[in-house]
């Protein structure tokens, strides 16, 4: 049985896409698999997960300390091939083909066009990272064994190397689609979103837009920065706002079976606009059965189009978001039908048992 390790020391425990997605299809696809990350130790659903503790939440020390911790726990498993989920384990990578490994990077995002989207990074810094940190993650990737992005950007694979693929972040059907509950009372006048909670991915406008729709915003996932944390924490305690904070696989499903429209009004800053697919969450309202009403771009716009599960507004527009709410709280029959629509289009086209085979063509063409 081939040994491989997964390694991440930026992402929560569990992440869905590393865990509930990679690691579980490769430990049901024959291989042994052990993931490194922050936590403790276990074993679940076949994978075996090794726990180096608490990271450092400092992002200094996060890239350096933590990083180390993660690659001297994933050294000492000794396996075969290394699949690593964050920028600041590049260098790791490196040391890993000197002492013979395979290894695979998995951009999650398109790393250079996000650092002038950090909130503390000034435009001229940000730029100087984008130009340092491009050039290095070419020297990087043309060296590894493999290298996995989400999904092209606007056509074009954008990361050198060889054995490029695209493995797409597209909900489980066990996990998402199968879950949906026809028979799940509603709560009435709702709107949800889930996923991280930041200004750029549009959470403001969303509780904005549903105050102007006299709806309720059910908001899922964590807050960032703190300022606006609280921020959004004070006009929940004015507003017609919920806020349920982090929530695990089960309670995702769960808010999604109660809340009548799904929500995604990410600006179209960055990467945003410019990949060709839509944000994980849309797929995941789609799956279980909500309509959608989400940020317009090229991609969105054309997806709308073709599988009819929602309806596209211009980003930061909570005038234009608002009345689209209300076209769907006030046409149950559209609402039901856009839905019907979403669960469809994954079953037929976008769900993650699709992109579990190309994963595992990409270990096999690998270990050869």
């Amino acid at each position: 049985m081939r040994k491989v390790c997964h390694m991440t020391s930026a992402h929560d425990a569990e992440d869905v896409r590393i865990f509930h997605k990679e690691c579980v299809s490769l430990a049901e696809g024959g291989y042994e698999v052990y993931l490194v990350e922050r936590g403790e130790s276990y074993e679940k659903n076949g994978v075996l997960i090794v726990g180096v503790g608490e990271i450092p939440e400092g992002r200094l020390k996060r890239m350096t300390e933590g990083a180390r911790r993660v690659f001297e726990a994933a050294l000492a498993l000794d396996c075969e091939l290394y699949h690593l989920h964050d920028p600041e384990l590049l260098p790791y990578a490196l040391k890993l083909k000197r002492m013979g490994k395979k290894v695979i990077f998995d951009s999650h995002e398109m790393t250079r066009q996000q650092f002038l989207l950090k909130p503390y990074v000034n435009r001229f810094t940000g730029t100087l990272l984008t130009g340092v940190y491009s050039i290095y993650e070419d020297y990087v990737l043309r060296r590894l064994d493999g290298v996995i992005f989400p999904c092209p950007i606007e056509g074009q694979f954008p990361l050198p190397g060889k054995n490029r693929t695209y493995v797409d972040n597209f909900p489980r059907l066990r996990e998402m689609y199968d879950r949906f509950d026809p028979d799940a009372m509603k709560e009435p006048e709702t709107v949800c979103l889930v996923g991280s909670l930041t200004e750029d991915r549009g959470a403001r406008d969303l509780v904005l837009a549903a105050g102007k729709a006299g709806c309720k915003a059910v908001l899922a996932g964590t807050l960032m920065p703190d300022s606006f944390a609280e921020e959004i924490r004070q006009r929940a305690e004015t507003g017609n706002i919920e806020l349920l904070g982090p929530l695990d696989r089960d309670g995702v499903c769960a808010v999604m079976n109660r809340c009548c429209i799904g929500a995604d009004p990410v600006w179209n800053v960055g990467q945003y606009d410019r990949l060709d697919n839509m944000s994980t969450k849309v797929y995941e309202y789609m799956a279980m059965g909500i309509p959608v009403v989400f940020t317009r771009n090229r991609f969105n716009g054309k997806m709308v189009d073709e599988y009819h599960f929602g309806i596209c507004v211009d980003p930061g527009n909570t005038e234009e978001f608002a009345a689209a709410l209300r076209e769907l709280l006030d046409h149950p029959e559209l609402a039901r039908e856009y839905g019907e629509n979403g669960r469809r289009a994954v079953k037929e086209h976008f769900s993650w048992e699709s992109e579990e085979r190309k994963l595992l063509a990409l270990y096999e063409t690998i270990f050869g």
